[in-house]
């Protein structure tokens, strides 16, 4: 068969990434080529600098692993000959060295927010063509509302005047699932295209625009992604690149073909559920099935569970949160299912973003309410074997403990605020506690407030997070008292931000559209949060905490010569703060200032308290 009836069968539909970057620390780079009968193509190269290390021909004829050494080479758009048909490929100049990428800090708010339910930008269509079927309806909290990118650039403003620093959105990337039986991938988790923003929020280049125009206005903008799995209609499903590229895949066989009929897939039983426990990834005596089960099994039947122990996935993966912090200029990253993916394969790909970005930062969902769980994830970690490189981990056991103390009397033992003491003295099973991300509520959670308005609880809950020493992370809408709970749906722990979608009454993005009752938790959530913008004794500060006495927890922060004490009344009772048992932290200070009003208040030998008063005082 000559060259030429070849280069006919043969068709390059696409090459991931589309683009790379000259001057990386690591000079290689994975192509993956996609197309028809791409897979025994005779690959050359002939670009100054630029050599194929290997190729890799997997078990789909449709799909070419080529691996090239750009050592040496500059930028400019090199010419890839397959059979020879030539390709044109670009390689860029990276906008700044990787050490220069600086990403979100404890001396940062972050705040989490979902781009379908926060707010819809001008000129947003009602259908965008080329996707699989959907619809916006804002009626149904489990489809699609229409937010988009644009949207929360229209409103980058009311970040700045609430105060926080950093921008978490929940996924951007491309979700071409159908929505079925009223639900659909509105929240972004089932990737099905690793290098394209979901064109209903926007495009690239829309990404892109709105992260500088966050930087202009000194926002961080974290990116929410997922190695764990992918969505059920990418299109490694169809046609996977090699037998291992999934793991447990032999149930898609059946479930291909009722795809094929337009039925929706069924499991059967060569299907392998997670079991959502994560204990048995860092349980020593953990058996082989319930490791097996956690770490192979799918998180649900249309999400497929990748196998990261391939080395060409995980190598896929790890230049693709390269690809994006190059490309659009993210600030961090957000991994979700942390502990579910290969544990090893993970530590390379936080090893690999370590060496190439030192001061990046990425944080982990890691979701178990033991300290001891999460801090063994942390990077360095004496706990672990294995260094997972994972600088930061999220504070399950804080939202876990502080969600029970909020509904009980503080006691002499264990009851509400001495959960909270007895988390945080378990501090020191952390490498680094001030790199550990800490919040109240989420996108999974019920929301703090529930199905209430408990100011009282909500102060005192954010008191905490915002002085405690921890990353904190708000959830979009709390500072305006949102509530809700996962009771019916999780749609409902997700509703739209007041104002942010046209038609709405209320919006809860101006004073003047905002209710009595949320202009006053706004503008204590906004008052803590500007005080904190800087403030070094929050940032650098010693932390100090004392057991609750007589219903009353005090926690504080030193630095420099100054002093912030955070008082909660854990009861609903009056209680008396005796001063002179925080004599070690009030010395010879007379008199303090109280953060939320300004006014000065006096040490005498005791204070009264009123129940569930917050009181955050700086000396």
């Amino acid at each position: 068969m000559g060259v030429g009836t070849l280069q006919a069968q043969m068709k390059i539909d696409r090459i991931e990434p589309a683009n790379w970057f000259v001057g990386m620390k690591k000079p290689t780079v994975q192509l993956m080529v996609c197309g028809k009968n791409v897979r025994d193509a005779k690959v050359t190269v002939d670009y100054p600098g630029v050599k194929i290390d290997s190729l890799v021909r997997l078990d789909s004829p449709n799909y070419l692993l080529v691996y090239l050494n750009l050592e040496g080479a500059k930028a400019g758009e090199m010419t890839l000959k397959f059979d020879g048909k030539k390709v044109k490929y670009p390689l860029k100049n990276r906008e700044m060295s990787g050490d220069k990428r600086m990403g979100f800090t404890n001396a940062d708010v972050l705040y989490m927010l979902m781009p379908d339910r926060f707010a819809q930008g001008k000129g947003h269509p009602s259908q965008t063509k080329g996707l699989n079927a959907y619809r916006e309806d804002r009626t149904q909290p489990s489809l699609r509302h229409g937010g988009d990118l644009k949207g929360i650039m229209e409103h980058l403003d009311y970040f700045n005047q609430l105060g926080v620093t950093a921008l978490w959105f929940t996924p951007v990337l491309e979700n071409n699932s159908p929505d079925g039986h009223g639900h659909s991938t509105y929240h972004g988790y089932a990737t099905t295209d690793y290098y394209k923003v979901d064109p209903r929020f926007g495009s690239n280049e829309d990404y892109r625009r709105l992260i500088d125009e966050a930087h202009k206005k000194g926002l961080k903008v974290v990116m929410d992604m997922i190695f764990n799995h992918c969505g059920f209609e990418h299109p490694w499903v169809k046609d996977l690149p090699s037998k291992d590229w999934l793991n447990v895949p032999e149930w898609l066989d059946e479930a291909k073909g009722q795809s094929k009929k337009g039925q929706r897939a069924r499991v059967n039983d060569k299907y392998l559920q997670t079991s959502y426990k994560l204990t048995p990834v860092l349980d020593p005596y953990a058996s082989k099935v319930d490791l097996h089960e956690t770490v192979d099994g799918w998180f649900v039947p249309t999400m497929p569970d990748l196998n990261q122990r391939n080395p060409h996935v995980i190598t896929y993966l790890i230049q693709n949160s390269e690809w994006w912090i190059e490309t659009v200029g993210i600030d961090g990253i957000r991994m979700d299912t942390y502990p579910y993916a290969d544990r090893e394969a993970m530590a390379q790909w936080m090893k690999t973003l370590d060496e190439e970005y030192p001061n990046f930062n990425t944080v982990g969902e890691t979701w178990v309410t033991e300290p001891a769980y999460t801090a063994t994830w942390q990077k360095d970690s004496k706990l672990s074997p294995i260094n997972s490189y994972l600088k930061t981990v999220m504070d399950f056991s804080f939202f876990d403990k502080l969600n029970q103390a909020k509904n009980e009397e503080t006691d002499g033992w264990w009851q509400g605020m001495n959960r909270i003491y007895n988390s945080l003295c378990y501090d020191y099973l952390y490498e680094n506690p001030s790199s550990v991300m800490a919040f109240i509520e989420n996108h999974d959670t019920d929301r703090f407030l529930g199905e209430g308005k408990d100011v009282a609880a909500l102060k005192q809950g954010l008191a905490l997070l915002l002085t405690m020493n921890r990353i904190p992370q708000l959830y979009y809408g709390t500072e305006v008292l949102m509530n809700g709970t996962k009771a019916r749906t999780d749609g409902h722990v997700r509703k739209d931000f007041p104002g942010g979608f046209p038609g709405d009454a209320h919006s809860a993005f101006t004073r003047e559209g905002r209710t009595v009752e949320e202009n006053a938790m706004f503008d204590w959530v906004s008052r803590l949060l500007h005080w904190r913008q800087g403030n070094e004794v929050i940032s650098r500060g010693t932390q100090t905490q004392f057991i609750p006495y007589n219903g009353v927890y005090v926690l504080a922060r030193r630095h420099g010569g100054r002093t912030v004490m955070t008082i909660l009344n854990g009861t609903t009772k009056n209680a008396t703060l005796e001063l002179k048992r925080y004599a070690e932290l009030i010395g010879n200070n007379r008199q303090a200032t109280d953060v939320m009003t300004g006014s000065v208040v006096k040490f005498a030998d005791n204070m009264e308290l009123t129940p569930r008063q917050t009181l955050i005082l700086e000396f």
